[in-house]
């Protein structure tokens, strides 16, 4: 049992470290197509590929003779090559001879995979993110040369995606920077004003002679006060008018609700497509084009939703809601996802709530660690949010999430 949990907070371990990439799987556009590229031309190989693996999916960031972006993680040879030691490549020399691999999509038809050589893309912490694999429709045999280089590849690969990440990290770092200094300027304008309300008073009264000096005092306050009011509506209109922001574009770090529904509903269209279901996205009235921070925001909505298909049955339903709501000076995202599918136990939702994992087979037999909300639960609270769960067996289960997203 011991040896079980081990295995299952690896895992998660695993998904966290990939989770704090905050890649956004529609736009993945990592610049690793050079080295994509690259390691085809070593291999010798027609296809080479990026692929990071996480609860339910694998997602191609980076492709060289192959157009795909994702598949199901249970469908991919790449799910064996994240359980090798770092370095150590994960070979099959006939994929339509291996039972594991013979009948898939990829083996039976167009492209035709008949090689396959993969090696694990592993963080300095040990964490297996993905795979970087080159594959081919001929049988093959790569020299140790070549295996080496390689592997330097997969190596350049990794420090990539994390400067990709700190580039990010320092963008949202500046960003909150400039959302205190913003609230500062709050703060001061409604302490400057009751100064100017009470100068106001004080002028009013009935001058007297004795007061004279006083009265000249309180004006120089007064007009003090009133330049820096005029300095904090500057640096409050900069940019950050929530009238003006509805058109702003879009930079790298942000998203907004038109565009996160039109990413999601891509990015699981073919999951949701081969169980047959009912999809549907619903946007808060306003804020549409309103930016936001994306970070976690795709990874939060698309377990959700792969949880959602892994148990709901074929032609049934799931829904989801996402609106923003402003609290004071802080910008939240409400997010609501409904299914129908087979439901959960109070008890079931309470060992996923408070223990962390369960795990179950989908309607289908998908297969998991019983990760993907756990993996949730995390991600929110990383955000200072708050989660909360309604279920019914054999007919509804309910997330509810918000997370601040400025």
């Amino acid at each position: 049992m011991s040896h079980i949990n081990s295995v299952v907070q690896s895992e998660l371990d695993r998904i966290l470290a990939l989770s704090s990439l905050n890649i956004d799987y529609y736009e993945p556009n990592q610049g690793l197509d050079h080295l994509t590229e690259m390691a085809a031309k070593i291999a010798g190989t027609e296809i080479s590929m990026v692929n990071l693996i996480d609860t339910f999916t694998q997602w191609s960031v980076s492709s060289h003779g192959l157009a795909i972006n994702q598949m199901a993680r249970e469908d991919s040879v790449c799910q064996y090559t994240i359980l090798q030691e770092r370095g150590k490549e994960f070979l099959v020399s006939d994929l339509s001879k291996d039972s594991r691999f013979k009948d898939n999509f990829y083996v039976t038809g167009d492209p035709n995979l008949r090689f396959y050589l993969g090696l694990p893309l592993t963080t300095p912490e040990g964490y297996n993110l993905g795979a970087l694999c080159v594959m081919d429709s001929s049988l093959m045999h790569l020299g140790e040369e070549s295996k080496e280089l390689l592997r330097l590849i997969g190596r350049q690969i990794v420090d990539r995606l994390m400067v990709n990440n700190l580039v990010t990290r320092l963008r949202d770092e500046l960003k909150n920077a400039e959302n205190n200094q913003k609230k500062l300027a709050h703060d001061i304008r409604g302490s400057l004003g009751g100064i100017i309300g009470l100068a106001d008073l004080i002028l009013d009264m009935e001058e007297k002679t004795e007061m004279k000096e006083h009265f000249n005092y309180v004006t120089l306050i007064k007009q003090s006060s009133k330049s820096l009011i005029d300095l904090t509506e500057d640096i409050l209109q900069k940019d950050f008018d929530q009238t003006t922001q509805h058109i702003s574009r879009l930079k790298e770090n942000e998203t907004n609700l038109i565009s996160l529904k039109k990413k999601i509903t891509h990015l699981l269209a073919p999951q949701l497509k081969v169980k047959n279901l009912n999809f549907s996205v619903t946007l808060g009235d306003n804020d549409l084009s309103l930016p936001f921070q994306k970070g976690y925001v795709m990874q939060i909505l698309g377990n959700l939703i792969s949880n959602s298909i892994k148990f709901t049955q074929p032609e049934g339903t799931i829904e989801a809601v996402i609106a923003l709501e402003f609290k004071e000076t802080d910008l939240w995202l409400n997010m609501v996802v409904r299914d129908s599918g087979i439901g959960m136990s109070s008890e079931k939702i309470a060992q996923i709530m408070n223990e962390g994992t369960s795990s179950n087979l989908g309607t289908q037999g998908e297969i998991g660690f019983g990760l993907g909300l756990t993996l949730v639960k995390q991600l929110v609270q990383a955000r200072n949010g708050t989660i909360d769960v309604s279920s019914s067996p054999n007919e509804f289960t309910e997330f509810k999430i918000s997370i601040k997203v400025n």
